[in-house]
């Protein structure tokens, strides 16, 4: 039986010998459809056939043996991209900053830093204070690995000094001092420098009577500075005793998360406190309540929504809007 030759490709005849222009296809042409073509004598069509080049094909290529290197290989970069923690929406990392760093499909907040809060609050230009404060081992304290490793561990991972820095700006033409804290630092946790900025900050709008934000955002006390992290919860709030006195305003904005000592001190005394919306604000950790008490919790137990329903909070603020409700608050307290 003959095989009719298309291209290179063969079928078998049906009554009718081969065009000879079939085997001049253009080399132009990466890809040929031949046309339905019915068979003259016999009325058959026939089947619909796909010419391939020498350009084409990665079975082609491992043919011919051509190979590319792997360091020749282009991968797409980290950091391009971001997805959501509560939609699994995908996005990149630019739209995520364009947006505030929410998410564009179901606004949930992500976590800041200091400096990308003061950005957002102030107008241009801040100035930063108590930048020359850092921590020590005070208690010469080992666990996994001593405390002074994992301090230059951590600020040579974040480049932060401690996780807390404080700046004095403009807030819409008005004057604000902002302590914001860093979660990446060792857990934003409160060691003896947090706690003597927050006294320092204190000290400062009283002396020039300038209001102060708190920006919370920490795992509780640093354990490894023991009582002295845990003496800055009543340092701070007899500071703050005073500065009520002093009749200075006090802003708390609660963000995801603040827990431990910081919830139990200086976070919740705030003349006015307020949060994003679904951050984690609690004492203990939802897991160990639960396993406590021997009770299943409500649902959504100890995100911000939940405490504005029971009243420990006085609002919950967009973080688009939040540099509007603060410029807000200030002219009502007449500063």
């Amino acid at each position: 039986m003959r095989l009719r030759r298309y291209g290179h490709l063969s079928l078998p005849p049906f009554g009718r010998k081969p065009d000879p222009l079939s085997k001049d296809l253009s080399a132009k042409t990466s890809k040929k459809i031949a046309r339905l073509d019915l068979n003259a004598n016999f009325g058959i069509p026939y089947i619909p056939i796909l010419k391939q080049t020498q350009s084409m094909g990665w079975f082609k290529r491992l043919k011919d043996g051509i190979q590319t290197a792997t360091k020749y290989k282009k991968e797409t970069p980290d950091g391009l991209w971001y997805k959501c923690k509560s939609c699994d929406h995908l996005q990149t990392t630019k739209e995520l900053a364009a947006n505030l760093h929410k998410c564009v499909s179901c606004d949930y907040h992500t976590r800041l830093s200091s400096a990308q809060y003061f950005e957002i609050l102030f107008d241009e230009g801040h100035q930063e204070l108590f930048s020359d404060i850092e921590s020590t081992d005070i208690m010469d304290f080992v666990d996994l690995k001593p405390y002074t490793e994992r301090l230059e561990a951590a600020k040579a991972k974040t480049s932060l000094k401690d996780a807390m820095a404080v700046a004095q700006g403009q807030v819409n033409g008005k004057s604000l001092v902002v302590a914001a804290m860093d979660f990446v630092f060792i857990g934003g946790s409160m060691g003896s420098v947090v706690g003597e900025k927050i006294a320092r900050s204190i000290k400062y709008c009283i002396k020039e009577r300038i209001p102060l934000m708190i920006i919370s955002k920490s795992g509780g006390a640093r354990m490894m500075e023991s009582a002295f992290s845990l003496m800055q919860m009543a340092k701070t709030s007899a500071l703050l005793s005073r500065m009520a006195e002093h009749k200075v305003p006090y802003f708390s904005f609660l963000t995801d998360p603040t827990t431990g000592g910081v919830s139990a001190s200086y976070a919740m005394l705030g003349d006015i406190n307020f949060s994003e919306p679904g951050a984690l604000i609690g004492f203990a950790g939802p897991r160990v309540i639960k396993e406590t008490i021997k009770r299943d919790l409500p649902e959504g137990f100890q995100t911000s929504e939940f405490l504005l329903e029971h009243g420990f909070l006085d609002f919950i603020v967009n973080r688009s809007d939040l540099k509007e409700r603060v410029s807000k608050m200030i002219g009502l307290f007449g500063f």
